[in-house]
């Protein structure tokens, strides 16, 4: 069949290679006669959560009602080695570049802290995925966190809503609607930001569907939830609150046991890790929380009263938030499926890292007598029920063992994937985004930009397996933030702690990261660390 002569599709271009695909493999996307003509490009989607567990889904063997996600999961592709950052703003600018942080001046190459990512701006080579999708008649969307650096419009988008306000999910006060300070509602009782999220998103779409219904669009969608403050709706947590009383490890035992029915793991649950607490201590925010409050992960049957009640409420709220974003994502699909894109819609879903062991009261303080996930709280999840909700794996966010940055990982293509509810157990990474989408739509990235070359990127496109499991050529995959390092090369990981010596993991059988290799395979983890220092030193040239 000549290409060239197929309506709508240019020679050389992705599409014609997707239909390629599309009309000789048979495995795994729908089949299009060749007389048909080229389909649209298709709308994108990527829905993002803050500080979700890899375990805290349904569909990844979690108690959390989250029926929406199980359905996207089910009518679609689950990925179980799916990797982020391991923190916010990394992962946000590996997942909108394609490069990893430090390649892009979003994170450092030290063992301290990049103070919320916000001081240090990309390169004018480091452009956002939607400047690249706009000469394809594409229209940028951005509802939710941003924490990227310079202004949301100014990155590509033709609106957004910059949820800058962090601290408070009761209301919009220092928020930005495209780019311009919002002037809250006189009466904000009713103001809930997971759902105001959703409220912009569905704003956008309506206003793309009566506007711009011949064009595709990009979605970006980062929800701030279940990030702390732990605040949520009090009818949410009602469904929540004795939930947890059994205590962290009960949970994990539970949510273990159905992941391996799943098969989304490996045999091998890790054990908790009693003397890790938050990555960070603040002393005055312990006092500040009262005898409940607990920073390390110890035996629950050890714990007093007051603290298993005020741990279980913490968790109950962390569950009511993660539930109440399902719900607001069911309003988005429902959106979509109103003004018929649902079906040529790619939805990505994910973590930007794992669960938070991080505990301490910022903005408006505590007040110990107020209820519980109310405004007037600052509650963190906490190393124990962050243990549970990063199930089976070790650690937490910031660190670069599984915990901090093993994310679910959702595909939902219904006119371009007919897989139903596999599993894709191919390593892929938050840089992979970017080349994914913009083989989807048929787009090019420039070779440079205002004349400044634009350096080859690390992130491979997942396109293939989208139609079938099977690896991804690359080196390596590699970490690094505030010291905390790691890398994979095939089944093969080496990871340090900040100041610890390289540990060596086979996670084909060991994902849990319990039976260090280290000692009786010294040649290998001196091999990789080799590896990891030379991109680390490539990375750092590239800057």
């Amino acid at each position: 069949m000549d290409i060239s002569s197929v309506s709508g599709v240019r020679r050389g271009s992705a599409w014609a290679v997707w239909l390629l695909v599309a009309v000789f493999c048979g495995d795994g996307v729908i089949a299009t006669p060749a007389s048909a003509p080229a389909p649209t490009r298709p709308n994108i989607l990527f829905i993002l959560a803050d500080d979700l567990g890899y375990s805290d889904l349904g569909c990844y063997g979690g108690e959390i009602a989250t029926p929406n996600l199980d359905r996207l999961a089910g009518e679609g592709l689950r990925f179980t080695q799916a990797y982020s950052t391991a923190r916010c703003w990394p992962s946000r600018a590996a997942l909108m570049t394609g490069y990893y942080a430090q390649q892009v001046n979003r994170d450092t190459f030290t063992d301290k802290s990049n103070a919320g990512g916000d001081k240090n701006k990309r390169p004018e080579w480091a452009r956002l995925l939607p400047d690249f999708l706009r000469p394809l008649g594409y229209r940028s969307y951005h509802s939710g966190k941003w924490h990227i650096d310079g202004p949301v419009l100014a990155a590509g988008f033709d609106r957004s809503l910059d949820l800058r306000n962090q601290g408070n999910y009761f209301t919009a006060k220092g928020n930005m609607r495209d780019d311009q300070p919002v002037v809250p509602a006189a009466d904000a009782s009713g103001y809930y930001a997971t759902a105001a999220v959703a409220d912009h998103a569905i704003e956008c779409l309506r206003e793309h569907a009566a506007h711009y219904p011949g064009r595709p669009f990009f979605h970006y969608l980062a929800f701030i939830a279940p990030h702390f403050p732990l605040h949520a709706l009090p009818e949410d947590i009602a469904r929540y609150r004795d939930r947890y009383l059994a205590g962290w490890e009960k949970l994990r035992e539970e949510r273990y046991a159905r992941q391996r029915a799943l098969q989304l793991v490996p045999p091998g649950l890790s054990a908790i890790e009693r003397d890790v607490g938050p990555p960070y201590h603040f002393p005055a925010a312990l006092e500040k929380l009262g005898p409940g409050e607990v920073n390390r992960p110890h035996p629950w049957d050890q714990l007093t009263d007051e603290q298993r009640r005020f741990q279980a409420t913490k968790m109950a709220i962390h569950a009511a938030m993660v539930d109440r974003m399902d719900r607001e994502i069911g309003r988005v699909l429902a959106q979509l499926k109103t003004m018929g894109a649902l079906d040529n819609t790619v939805i990505f879903f994910a973590s930007d890292n794992g669960a938070s062991a991080e505990i301490m009261v910022r903005n408006g303080g505590h007040d110990p007598a107020a209820a519980p996930g109310s405004a007037a709280t600052y509650l963190c999840l906490g190393p124990g029920f962050s243990s549970a909700a990063n199930t089976p794996f070790r650690r937490h966010k910031t660190w670069v063992h599984e915990g901090g940055i093993s994310s679910p990982f959702i595909v939902h293509w219904p006119q371009g994937i007919i897989a139903r509810g596999d599993l894709r157990h191919t390593p892929v990474h938050l840089i992979d985004f970017v080349p994914t989408a913009l083989e989807l739509a048929g787009a090019t990235k420039p070779a440079d930009w205002n004349g400044t070359p634009i350096p080859p990127a690390p992130g491979r496109s997942l396109m293939r397996l989208l139609a079938k499991d099977g690896a991804i050529t690359r080196e390596a995959l590699w970490w690094l933030h505030e010291g905390n390092r790691a890398l994979r090369q095939g089944d093969w990981k080496i990871v340090a702690a900040r100041g610890q010596p390289w540990e060596l993991y086979d996670l084909k059988t060991d994902r849990a990261e319990s039976h260090n290799l280290a000692a009786q395979q010294p040649e290998r983890v001196q091999e990789m660390a080799r590896v990891w220092e030379r991109i680390t030193a490539e990375n750092q040239r590239q800057q």
